[in-house]
């Protein structure tokens, strides 16, 4: 099953490494495994919240995620991505930007490090979005009841996720971005650039995951009837599977996790600068991190793990909204990548152990379901 699922990882480790020796030697090398090391421990949370969405889809969009998304994660926002931004902020074209890549890395590194401000408010508030909506729903596992409950009560004022989202995005603008950080340390006003930024995640999400969100609500009737179709097959005893999310509801789902996961990365490629400026190196060492960021994902559906740990998800979207709020700050302030990681990793910890915790309790009351919402409220209220 390892094997299996990590198998093309290990791979693309092994060719990735290879060619970093050819290309720069043993430093080359070092710096390959450092980006693919810091990559995987900034998008765990990634590959959490990836896991919950895409356990929902079927076989085939499975596949696709594995195959033409690994395609976009490595080499559209890996490679790909520096270079539009470089285009982009300096009003070049693409080859000219490439060529740049190549042959002035210095400068190449301070056109995106200029950017970053825009960077970081699209991708802040897209996942500050994500977090919001998750925190707002009324869910019947809660983690942190004494925060999830009252929150969930506020989630029921229509659009206050948005609201939320302005409010931090219009705060950002008037303090982190009126003395933006810029190359060489020195500090500009971007303050209409991170507006306009942050205002394109919002809509980027609302669009992406409103359609998503509408297609897979149109499909709730036929998972209904499916499953009074397996009820009664299981009756006659011809047992059936579930439905599993297709066509455009898939299609939409799909599109949501492929811009999730861009604004993820956001953080790795910007804080890969700090590393090396070499944009074969950056690549490289990204790249591989993503494949096995998207390993962790299908281990995490095909295992069952996020049935059987239910506050994992939970843990995730807290780093979600850690992160998003990193982010902003980074408009101004530096902050070491090590803390975003860190932050994510005892973040997921906490919820990890806060998982087995429970399960070791419910199994000590005689109760064969771990994942049963109506005695995890139960003992949700008793802890309470």
């Amino acid at each position: 099953m390892l094997l299996k699922t990590f198998g093309w990882s290990f791979a693309v480790t092994a060719l990735a490494l290879v060619a970093a020796v050819f290309y720069g030697g043993w430093t080359g090398f070092g710096i390959v495994a450092i980006l693919a090391i810091l990559e995987i421990s900034l998008s765990f949370d990634n590959a959490v919240v990836n896991a919950g969405i895409l356990k929902k889809m079927n076989a085939f969009w499975q596949k696709i995620f594995l195959t033409v998304g690994v395609l976009i994660a490595v080499f559209g926002m890996r490679l790909v991505f520096p270079v539009v931004i470089v285009a982009v902020s300096a009003s070049m074209g693409p080859i000219e930007a490439v060529d740049l890549a190549l042959t002035d890395k210095d400068r190449y590194q301070q056109l995106v490090t200029d950017a970053h401000p825009s960077i970081a408010a699209f991708g802040g508030i897209f996942l500050l979005m994500i977090f919001l909506d998750f925190i707002f729903e009324d869910r019947d596992i809660k983690w942190l009841g004494w925060l999830e409950r009252p929150l969930a009560k506020l989630g029921k004022v229509d659009m206050l996720s948005v609201c939320i989202a302005l409010i931090v995005l219009l705060i950002a603008s008037l303090t982190f971005a009126a003395h933006a950080h810029q190359h060489g340390g020195v500090h500009a006003d971007k303050a209409e650039t991170v507006l306009l930024s942050g205002i394109a995640g919002l809509v980027t999400y609302m669009i992406v995951g409103g359609l998503s969100g509408h297609f897979e609500n149109r499909i709730e009737e036929d998972e209904e009837r499916e499953q009074e179709a397996q009820g009664e097959a299981e009756r006659t005893g011809r047992p059936r599977s579930a439905v599993a999310l297709a066509g455009k509801a898939a299609f939409f789902m799909f599109l949501y996790l492929e811009v999730l996961d861009a604004s993820f990365s956001f953080d790795g490629v910007i804080g890969a600068f700090a590393i090396t400026n070499d944009i074969v190196l950056m690549a490289l060492g990204l790249g591989t991190g993503a494949m096995y960021v998207r390993s962790l994902t299908v281990y995490l559906v095909r295992q069952g793990t996020l049935d059987d740990y239910v506050y994992l998800e939970h843990g995730a979207h807290y780093a979600i909204g850690a992160l998003s709020v990193i982010l902003l700050v980074t408009i101004q302030y530096e902050i070491n990548e090590v803390i975003t990681g860190l932050v994510g990793v005892v973040l997921i910890g906490w919820s990890f152990l806060s998982s087995v915790r429970r399960n070791k309790a419910l199994a000590e009351k005689g109760s064969g379901d771990p994942a049963d919402p109506d005695k995890d409220r139960a003992g949700a209220a008793g802890r309470s």
